[in-house]
């Protein structure tokens, strides 16, 4: 083929496709003017082109919300069915997670037991002094803390529970119990002990010396801060800071008050009162004393008046009852429980005298239940003055005149009367000698100011001892009221040896009932020098 006609075919060609070309670019231009008349064949292309990529975020966002339901529903559902304290939760620094309550109140309990010490150490100064958590009732309120624990994650809605719960498995819950205490007795310690400070408040005081009410002038100085220190108490053992560290005492400074005697009057001043008895039932109302002041009240004041002075004195004086409990008649003593009696010469007038004296201090006397006789304090002194005369007694072995002779025959009578009447002998010792006037280890001796007798109504009623000295003849009587459950009472004693210089014997008590022995014991057991 020649060239020419290989460029003929060309251009042919090339005519061929600039139609075809038209054709293309008319059908294009067809179908936008088609597209441009039918909306809905316009949009669909677009929204199709749009929906892809938003349909995948769709069903991505579906999936994990549908997972975090289902987590939560799951998460939700374990919180349900869980029976112990979740996760994260502390009671006093203690880790309690995942325990049931039962584990948890007892690991709680012990651990408080095991490290609170039995007692608390408080100072101030170089004072210390220690009280007992257990007298102050120190305990901690172990059963609320538990609940407190468990009810993490147990008290709002759902969302709220999960929300707590997830709080403490990421973050430490510590639960404080809470502590108590008894505040009174507590406040009665540091009341006390602010009493004991080096640095305490001395309040004004008085005190009675004979015939005077000594009144003492008060210092300043600090008491105890009450209610900063049980603050620092409790905090200290909520802490448990107490463990070998004692606790600063609060204090603050104070005056004592100022001395009131009016107040004081008040505080010491006593009517006397009558002794009386009555006999449905039979019962005796001993005297009492009374106190006042020997001065006014105003003569009083004007002595305290004195700023200058630590130390006033203002007299006093007793106030006597009418009827005195010696005074109450015989009536109300109706039955006679013992009596004896002594032998004595009438040709000696001082030692009669010596007894009659004596015995009328005895006279009368009434001791209620429970009281203590002491034979010194009854008849007194001795002395010349009381009208004492001399008269034979044993000194130092020899019989000799001394003051008051005579007088241990009025004990020893007694002695025996009350043993009949079977009180109790508090105290008795017996003579150097075996007396004329009763048998050995029945006398007791007394000297002013070194020996006494002493014996005690032991009964459920007042007795009264009738003492007389007439003609010769020493005599006690002790009345009373009977009881169902009183005994016959007998006196044995003898001597149980002797030597060249001492006489030994001993004494028993026996308790008689119907005519039968119920019981014997030994009085005592003496040693006597020989003549």
């Amino acid at each position: 083929m020649s060239t020419n006609q290989i460029e003929k075919e060309l251009k042919e060609n090339n005519k061929e496709l600039e139609k075809n070309i038209k054709k293309e670019e008319i059908s294009k231009t067809t179908t936008n003017e088609q597209k441009d008349e039918s909306p809905i064949q316009e949009f669909t292309p677009v929204e199709k082109e749009k929906k892809n990529p938003l349909s995948i975020l769709g069903i991505l966002i579906f999936i994990i919300i549908t997972i975090l339901v289902i987590a939560f529903l799951i998460f939700t559902g374990y919180n349900a069915l869980n029976q112990n304290i979740v996760s994260g939760v502390h009671i006093k620094d203690v880790d309690v997670s995942n325990m049931s309550k039962f584990d948890a109140k007892y690991l709680i309990e012990t651990y408080i037991a095991n490290t609170l010490p039995q007692e608390i150490t408080l100072k101030h100064q170089d004072y210390q002094t220690t009280i007992s958590l257990s007298q102050i009732g120190v305990n901690f309120d172990v059963k609320k803390a538990i609940n407190d624990a468990y009810n993490v994650g147990r008290r709002g809605n759902l969302f709220e529970n999960n929300f707590y719960v997830l709080s403490s498995m990421f973050g430490q819950v510590n639960i404080e119990p809470t502590l108590n205490l008894d505040v009174e007795q507590l406040t009665q310690n540091l009341n006390e002990i602010s009493t004991q400070l080096p640095d305490k408040v001395v309040e004004s005081s008085y005190y009675i010396e004979d015939n005077n009410l000594i009144v003492t002038r008060g210092t300043e100085g600090n008491v105890v801060d009450i209610e900063a220190t049980i603050a620092a108490i409790e905090s200290a053992i909520s802490n448990f800071s107490i463990i070998n560290n004692p606790i600063e005492i609060a204090v603050k400074p104070q005056s004592p008050a100022a001395i009131d005697i009016e107040k004081i009057h008040v505080e010491i001043y006593k009517e006397p009162k009558d002794a009386y008895y009555t006999q449905d039932p039979f019962a005796v109302y001993p005297s009492e004393n009374g106190l006042d002041f020997n001065i006014s009240v105003d003569e009083a004041k004007n002595i305290i008046g004195d700023q200058s002075a630590e130390e006033y004195t203002i007299p006093l004086k007793t106030l006597y009852p009418n009827v005195t409990t010696n005074m109450i008649g015989t009536e109300a003593f109706p039955d006679l429980l013992s009596e004896f009696s002594t032998n004595y010469s009438v040709r000696d007038k001082d030692r009669t005298t010596n007894l009659q004296l004596a015995a009328n201090k005895i006279n009368g006397t009434v001791l209620m239940p429970g009281e203590t006789f002491s034979y010194n304090k009854v008849v007194g002194e001795r002395t010349i003055a009381a009208g004492y005369k001399e008269a034979p007694i044993y000194v130092s072995g020899e019989v000799v005149d001394g003051l008051g002779g005579g007088i241990c025959q009025i004990t020893s009578t007694l002695y025996n009367a009350v043993i009949y009447a079977n009180l109790d002998i508090v105290e008795r010792s017996n003579h150097q000698f075996v007396p004329s006037y009763v048998k050995a280890s029945r006398d007791a001796t007394v000297v002013y100011g070194a020996i006494d007798f002493k014996f005690k109504n032991n009964r459920n009623y007042a007795i009264k001892i009738n003492c007389s000295v007439s003609g010769g003849i020493a005599k006690f009587q002790i009345f009373g009221l009977k009881q169902e459950d009183d005994y016959d009472v007998q006196i044995s004693a003898y001597e149980t040896g002797r030597t060249a210089t001492a006489i030994y014997s001993e004494a028993y008590k026996i308790l008689k009932r119907d005519g039968k022995e119920v019981s014997r014991s030994l009085l005592s057991k003496d040693t006597y020098k020989r003549h």
